[in-house]
């Protein structure tokens, strides 16, 4: 178990980060098993498609410990919320060649380290010249694998992100954690992150949290070493809907009634979501959703709130009614 101390102070300097560097390493986990995330199957075969025969795939994979690991200094904590992929790989290229061999070992340990990193065995000149290779590798690897989808990508996490802040907003630390991931516990002032290979306290002391939501996570991935400021990558909710085609909506009465364009709105909008988002699952423009919300807000079917940056859509309960009438019918039928 790994845990975090966190003061009132602390607390008030938690904050959330994108990281595309970090997604871009925790995505070489699907790539090394094919199953461990069904919700990635389609990203990862047309992956495998672009950099089978392109790139060194066994250096790649090799990054990626037995136990899932990867090396710490591949995903250097951001310093701001959202920097670029090449701002992130610069902060890596200059890792010095002792924190490269052991951020390595300690990610393969208790296993020697694969054939392909066995460099980092040797003396530091070769070891630079193993982390620069990396950095390269990488390099391609995101223009490959990652950036194409990267708009998509953060649209889904800026909207975790947006939920989590309202969840801190309204109910605290507790609240922030309680649906974040089962392997997460608050308790005490004290963040625990259970099943995870280490076992270690990390006092914030002063330094707050990071947050950093990720498409390709799939449990809350601490540090490796102690000596790292307390942060933390977390599975993204809404990471279902990234590589999912919309289906088109049935020929049924409300889709006679509204539209398809708007009854496929309204049945997407069972909890709050953000324009932006809502046209990302659709694959249509801001715009034409911007319209059919309006729409659909004049007449009493869906709410808005403002929340940030964003304004949140949601639909009402007359909304509801019209979507599941015979669920609305059995719950009048209850109450009576």
């Amino acid at each position: 178990m790994i845990s975090f101390g966190l003061d009132a102070d602390d607390l008030a300097d938690t904050r959330f980060a994108l990281s595309p560097l970090m997604d871009t390493v925790l995505s070489l986990r699907v790539l090394r098993e094919p199953g461990l995330s069904a919700v990635h199957t389609s990203w990862r075969r047309s992956t495998v498609q672009r950099v089978s025969g392109t790139l060194d795939t066994a250096l790649l994979t090799s990054l990626v410990a037995q136990r899932r690991t990867t090396p710490d200094f591949l995903t250097p904590r951001p310093e701001r919320f959202s920097a670029t992929f090449a701002e992130e790989l610069a902060v890596v290229r200059h890792t010095p060649a002792a924190v490269v061999r052991r951020d390595l070992l300690d990610a393969h340990h208790p296993d020697p380290l694969p054939a392909p990193l066995h460099p980092a065995l040797a003396d530091d000149d070769a070891v630079i010249a193993l982390r620069d290779t990396i950095c390269e590798l990488l390099h391609h690897y995101w223009r490959l694998a990652i950036q194409p989808a990267w708009p998509a990508m953060r649209l889904v996490l800026e909207a975790d992100m947006t939920y989590r802040a309202r969840q801190l907003a309204v109910g605290g630390a507790r609240r922030l954690f309680a649906d974040m991931h089962p392997n997460l516990r608050w308790d005490g002032g004290t963040l625990h992150v259970d099943n995870v290979l280490g076992d270690f306290h990390i006092p914030a002391a002063g330094r707050g949290l990071l947050l950093v939501p990720s498409v390709f996570a799939h449990k809350p991935a601490p540090p490796v070493t102690a000596d790292q400021p307390p942060g933390l990558a977390y599975p993204s909710r809404g990471v279902a809907t990234l590589w999912a085609t919309p289906s088109p909506p049935d020929d049924t009465a409300l889709t006679k009634l509204l539209g398809a364009p708007k009854a496929t709105l309204l049945a997407l909008l069972d909890g709050p979501l953000p324009t932006v988002e809502i046209a990302r699952r659709l694959q249509v423009t801001p715009s034409a959703v911007s319209q059919h919300l309006a729409v659909l807000h004049t007449t009493g079917l869906v709410t808005r709130t403002r929340d940030g940056r964003h304004v949140l859509y949601r639909r009402t309960a007359l909304g509801d009614q019209l979507l599941h009438p015979a669920g609305a019918a059995d719950d009048r039928t209850l109450t009576r």
